[in-house]
């Protein structure tokens, strides 16, 4: 799973103004992020805009990532739910042999005790074919996955190989890398974090920002991951308002703001998603305009 260390780019679903799959579009930023020095893509993330995508399009975009990417880089496919059971049955049916891993999303809206958690990921890992990867981002599921939870998956269930953490709590991503598996993968889930966190020994980020800034995000994981600190800060430092602005309203309303500014999507988006508003569309012109 050294596959996995570095930057992986969560990438969007560019749409045409009638709401269609822009193929175009979607192959120019597969080009973009992988010239700028991402080490992997995942596919079919939560800033692809799922929720909005029929089954048939998620199939599509699966294969066509794949088919553009052209094991140029690793891809990891996004397959989650909080119907562990339609999980389970996608897992058995997806084409999924040119895939890395699987990332899956801890079961939201249910907000499940965290034996439940437990019990879902361990029947997705029975089910995958593919190695999986945990995703807590509980601003999204609403129910945090705890280090202990994460810990004991890392432990028993031989099949899960890595976590993307996005909850926020240092401790508790202190806590599982000083207790995790030595050959257990543990990334970040918060752009604006990641440099603290591989500080503390994150693996690297899958990152929303490196949709745009493929090449400095890229380096500033790479120069961290080098322990060339100086390097990683004064990159960090130059992306962080980028960081504030993209995240200020909706993701992925703000990082669409940014790649419709340089060109490679249109700005546009399924409901319940709308675009930026204009005062941020227009402070992050400014910002980009320096930068």
């Amino acid at each position: 799973m050294e596959q996995l260390r570095g930057t992986g780019v969560a990438l969007v679903t560019p749409f045409k103004a009638d709401e269609s799959i822009d193929w175009n579009a979607l192959e120019k930023l597969i080009n973009y992020v992988i010239d700028g020095g991402v080490d992997y893509v995942v596919s079919l993330g939560t800033t692809g805009e799922t929720p909005t995508l029929s089954s048939e399009e998620k199939l599509d975009l699966m294969k066509f990532t794949f088919e553009k990417v052209a094991k140029r880089v690793p891809v990891v496919v996004g397959i989650g739910d909080y119907n562990t059971r339609d999980v389970v049955k996608r897992l058995e049916s997806c084409p999924l042999d040119e895939a890395a891993a699987i990332l899956s999303v801890a079961p939201y809206y249910s907000k499940p005790t965290q034996e439940g958690i437990y019990q879902h990921y361990k029947a997705i890992a029975a089910a995958s074919p593919k190695p999986v990867i945990l995703y807590n981002v509980p601003g999204r599921t609403g129910r945090n996955m705890t280090a202990d939870t994460t810990l004991r998956l890392a432990h028993e269930v031989e099949n899960i190989v890595a976590m993307k953490e996005a909850s926020g709590d240092m401790l508790q991503c202190m806590q599982i890398l000083r207790d995790k598996p030595k050959d257990f993968i543990v990334v970040s889930g918060d752009d604006a974090l990641a440099l603290a966190q591989l500080a503390c020994g994150m693996d690297g980020v899958i990152s929303v920002a490196a949709n745009y800034f493929a090449t400095d995000f890229s380096a500033m994981v790479k120069a961290a991951l080098k322990n060339d600190y100086p390097t990683a800060r004064a990159l960090n430092n130059k992306m962080l308002k980028g960081f504030d602005l993209m995240f200020s309203e909706n993701n992925p309303a703000g990082i669409k703001a940014f790649l419709a500014n340089r060109g490679l999507v249109e700005n546009n988006f399924r409901l319940p998603v709308v675009p930026a508003t204009d005062g941020l569309y227009q402070e992050i012109g400014d910002y980009l305009s320096k930068y």
